[in-house]
C-alpha cells in the first residue's frame, strides 16, 4: 500500500511537471508563430504532443522501474540488512571475546609476580628438602662405608693377631727345641732313657 501510494505520487509528480512543460512549450510555439507573418500548415496530434506523449512514456517507464524496483528491492535490502546485522552481531561477539581474551591476558599478567614469587619459594623449598636429603644420604653412605672399614680393620687385625700368636708359638716351640737340643748331650740322653726304662719295670 505504501509502495501504490509512492507510485501514484511519483507519476502525479511527473505528470505536472510535463504538463508544465509542454505550456511553456506551446507558449514559445505561439510566440514564434506571431512573428512569423506566413501561416504555417496544420500540425497532427502527435506533432502537437510529442512532448507530452515523451513525458508519459518516462513517467510510465520510471512507474514501472519504481514498481519493479519496490518490489525487488525491498526483500534485498532486507537480506542485506540482515546481513549487515548479522555480521555486526558477529563483530561484536568477536570483540567481546577479544576484550574478554585481553582481560583474561591482563590478569594472569597482574598475577605473574605472584606466581613467579610462589614458583621462586616452592624452587627455594625443593633446593633445600633436596640438599637436606642428600646431605643425609651421603651422611647414612659415609657412616655405612666407615663401619664396613672398621669391620674389615677388625677383621684384618684379628687375623694379623691370629698370624702372629702362631708364628710366636711356632717361634717359641722352635727356641725351646734348640734349647733342650743344646742341652741334652748323649750321656744325658742314655740316662734319660735309661731311667724311662727303670720307671717302666
Amino acid at each position: 500500500m505504501k509502495r501504490a501510494r509512492l507510485l501514484l505520487l511519483m507519476c502525479g509528480l511527473v505528470f505536472v511537471a510535463a504538463r508544465s512543460l509542454a505550456a511553456q512549450e506551446h507558449e514559445g510555439k505561439s510566440e514564434a508563430a506571431a512573428g512569423h507573418a506566413t501561416p504555417e500548415k496544420e500540425e497532427s496530434f502527435a506533432e502537437k504532443h510529442e512532448l507530452e506523449l515523451k513525458i508519459a512514456n518516462f513517467a510510465i517507464l520510471a512507474g514501472l522501474i519504481g514498481y519493479f524496483l519496490g518490489k525487488n528491492a525491498g526483500p534485498f535490502f532486507a537480506a542485506r540488512s540482515a546481513n549487515i546485522r548479522r555480521d555486526l552481531d558477529e563483530s561484536l561477539r568477536q570483540s567481546e571475546d577479544a576484550r574478554a581474551r585481553a582481560a583474561a591476558v591482563e590478569q594472569r599478567i597482574s598475577q605473574l609476580e605472584t606466581e613467579i614469587a610462589a614458583l621462586r619459594a616452592e624452587a627455594e623449598t625443593e633446593i633445600k628438602t633436596e640438599s637436606e636429603r642428600v646431605a643425609k644420604h651421603t651422611a647414612e653412605e659415609i657412616a655405612k662405608i666407615q663401619a664396613h672399614a672398621e669391620q674389615e680393620i677388625a677383621s684384618a687385625g684379628k687375623a694379623a693377631r691370629t698370624e702372629l700368636k702362631k708364628h710366636a708359638a711356632e717361634l717359641a716351640l722352635r727356641l725351646a727345641e734348640e734349647k733342650v737340643r743344646a742341652r741334652i748331650t748323649p750321656e744325658a740322653q742314655d740316662a734319660l732313657v735309661k731311667g724311662f726304662v727303670q720307671s717302666l719295670q
